[in-house]
């Protein structure tokens, strides 16, 4: 029975997230915990491709009435991903994280919790880090990016929520499970937003609720005023948009970790301290996700560790805190869409 979870940790490892052995198995505990040993062998026959369950049991020899139901199941259980084209399902495989981690938010126990905040660390480090291209990016609150600052549509939070049809917002998975063991740091839960095809599965799995605009904007200004990194899938047209604290969400936490977390944050600003309007008040520290900013005579900021998120900016009684634009030659420019990213992603780890 081992081996079909250990086929399917490496299936998941050549998706374009990864998912990398331990030296411990904790990664294959997680799948056990999840998948039945038939569910595990279904979703080996899936890729990153869309597919309707004809062409799925085509390719695995299952029977295809039989099957149908089975990926309904699995992708109500957050385990697969499900879309609709012409009124009939599709189905494809979910990468660990972004994707069956969070599919997990309305079954979680403290079990897979404690698997999984394990496991995170070692993702983290070997897969997000080395990246160069992430699967999130920072963008900064609009709150401290002033009017004649140049800032791209897919910069601001705001532009990229006036653009979508379709909203749908759900509780922080990372905020739920460190509430759930007693580590909880009480800012907003409700913000994580969704668009487009996930957010209709995330409301059809009853993981969300379908919201509007000025809602999704009005969730914006909560996250803001709770002091929370704004973190949209690293596209032009994102499918999502994270509101991150430092303390519970696994990216930051364990950006927090790393000497220069800048480096390998896409993000195309900085903050820079006006030293002669600063009077050592200590707002801002509070402010900081990255622990990026140390008080003496004035705020002193570690570029190194500043991931542009503009948080610090507002809070400043004195106007001491300024967003700056990177240079030209270091500006990042984010893919097209999620499947751009995705594939470029596959490229750079030879999977493609």
């Amino acid at each position: 029975m081992t081996d079909v979870y250990q086929r399917l940790a490496h299936h998941l490892d050549r998706l374009p997230a990864g998912y990398p052995a331990t030296e411990n198995g904790v990664e294959l505990r997680i799948l056990q915990r999840l998948f039945t040993a038939d569910e595990a062998e279904i979703a080996l026959c899936l890729t990153m491709m869309p597919e309707p369950a004809a062409s799925i049991a085509e390719r695995s020899g299952r029977d295809s009435d039989t099957l149908a139901p089975q990926l309904d199941q699995m992708s109500r259980k957050g385990l697969i991903y499900r879309s609709t084209k012409g009124g009939l399902p599709y189905y494809m495989a979910a990468q660990f994280v972004i994707g069956i981690w969070e599919y997990h938010l309305n079954d979680l126990d403290e079990a897979l919790i404690r698997d999984v905040n394990e496991y995170l660390p070692l993702l983290m480090k070997e897969n997000w880090t080395k990246q160069e291209t992430k699967q999130l990016r920072v963008v900064p609150v609009a709150q401290s990016v002033s009017a004649e600052m140049r800032t791209m549509p897919y910069e601001v939070a705001e532009e990229i929520i006036r653009s979508q049809s379709k909203i749908v917002v759900s509780p922080c998975i990372c905020r739920k499970e460190h509430e759930m063991v007693g580590k909880g740091c009480g800012k907003p839960s409700e913000v994580c937003l969704s668009f487009g095809g996930g957010a209709y599965y995330y409301e059809e799995n009853g993981l969300g609720r379908a919201i509007s605009q000025e809602e999704a904007l009005d969730k914006l200004r909560i996250g803001m005023a709770a002091g929370l990194v704004l973190q949209p899938g690293n596209a032009k047209k994102p499918t999502n948009i994270c509101m991150c604290c430092g303390c519970c969400c696994q990216v930051l936490k364990n950006l927090k970790t790393l000497d220069s977390p800048a480096k390998v944050v896409h993000t195309n600003y900085y903050a820079e301290v006006i030293a002669d309007n600063c009077i050592a008040c200590e707002a801002c520290v509070d402010r900081c996700q990255m622990d990026a900013i140390t008080v003496d005579d004035v705020a002193r900021i570690n570029a190194e560790r500043c991931i542009g998120c503009g948080l610090c900016v507002p809070e400043c009684p004195n106007d001491a805190l300024v967003m700056r634009r990177k240079k030209a030659d270091e500006q990042y420019e984010p893919p097209a869409n999620v499947v751009e990213t995705y594939v470029t992603m596959a490229k750079e780890r030879g999977l493609m």
